[in-house]
């Protein structure tokens, strides 16, 4: 089968594509700039918000997944989540219908409903919904925090964790998630490709563990070999103050969307095992492959 991959040359997309591949699939991907490193992958030239860009690299492909998302916008530089969750899923299902390509695979987010607080949220269920109304044999996949060797989330607490054995902790910590890891999301997509009852179905994607914040700050420290850190309490009704101030500062670490979604939790069931029979990676160990030599 060749799939055509939006978000493809990402964090989760590296794993996608390595996942297709291994599977016997060929691969076309949406890039900005082509690269002459692309080795077995047929590179698009284009922009997810500009469908007469690359809707003619979609001929010939019998799959499309959208991948494309962001986490934090930059409405100065155009980077918005309407932009990039909703007006990019409408375009690349266009592009799909198009070229005849009927099936549609769909990265959402674990928590995305129509009435939830983070914008975050709302945007990817309103990409949702137009791939539910699309007409195309389609699934979604709702994953939790993914994590894996170029993740931005554990890294970035691991970089915070080598300059100092502290770690501020907003609120009580108490808030859980369930992290997956992107190999094992990778495998999700590649194995629905060939799985018909996987179709008109939105899976919620959620790893072995579930963790408070607080245990996931310990966990990262054993698995770079370190001791437990300090982790002082940060007020949350402080928080909330500053950080609608601060988050305008593009390298501050956390928004009002993310501290959000943070209290909310990042947890669900193992119901998708059931379509996809095997179990996800433990967080310690999958953590500690990436983590144990810094």
């Amino acid at each position: 089968m060749k799939v055509f991959v939006a978000g493809g040359t990402g964090f989760v997309g590296g794993h996608l594509v390595r996942a297709l591949l291994s599977g016997g699939h060929s691969v076309c991907t949406l890039v900005h700039r082509r690269s002459a490193s692309s080795g077995e992958v047929e590179q698009v030239e284009g922009d997810i918000t500009r469908p007469g860009s690359f809707e003619q690299g979609l001929d010939g492909c019998d799959a499309v997944v959208n991948l494309v998302g962001i986490i934090r916008e930059f409405p100065a530089r155009g980077i918005t989540f309407e932009k990039l969750h909703v007006q990019a899923t409408a375009n690349l299902l266009a592009a799909a219908a198009g070229n005849g390509i009927r099936r549609y695979l769909q990265m959402s987010a674990l928590g995305s409903r129509p009435d939830a607080v983070s914008a975050y949220h709302r945007t990817k269920w309103r990409a949702e919904e137009l791939v539910r109304r699309s007409g195309l044999e389609w699934t979604i996949f709702r994953p939790s925090m993914i994590f894996g060797p170029k993740d931005g989330f554990i890294n970035m607490l691991a970089a915070q964790l080598r300059l100092a054995p502290v770690m501020p902790v907003i609120g009580s910590g108490s808030y859980r998630l369930q992290p997956i890891h992107a190999d094992d999301v990778a495998r999700c997509f590649v194995l629905a490709l060939s799985l018909p009852e996987s179709i008109g179905r939105a899976y919620e994607l959620c790893g072995r563990d579930r963790v408070s914040y607080e245990e996931l700050l310990d966990m990262i420290a054993a698995a770079m070999g370190r001791s437990r850190p300090f982790k002082p309490h940060l007020p949350l009704g402080l928080m909330r103050l500053l950080i609608p101030f601060m988050q305008k500062i593009p390298q501050f670490p956390i928004t009002m969307d993310q501290l959000q979604m943070l209290l909310e939790e990042s947890i669900g069931g193992d119901e998708w095992q059931k379509t996809f029979g095997f179990e996800p990676r433990g967080l310690q160990d999958g953590m500690s492959e990436y983590l144990h030599k810094t």
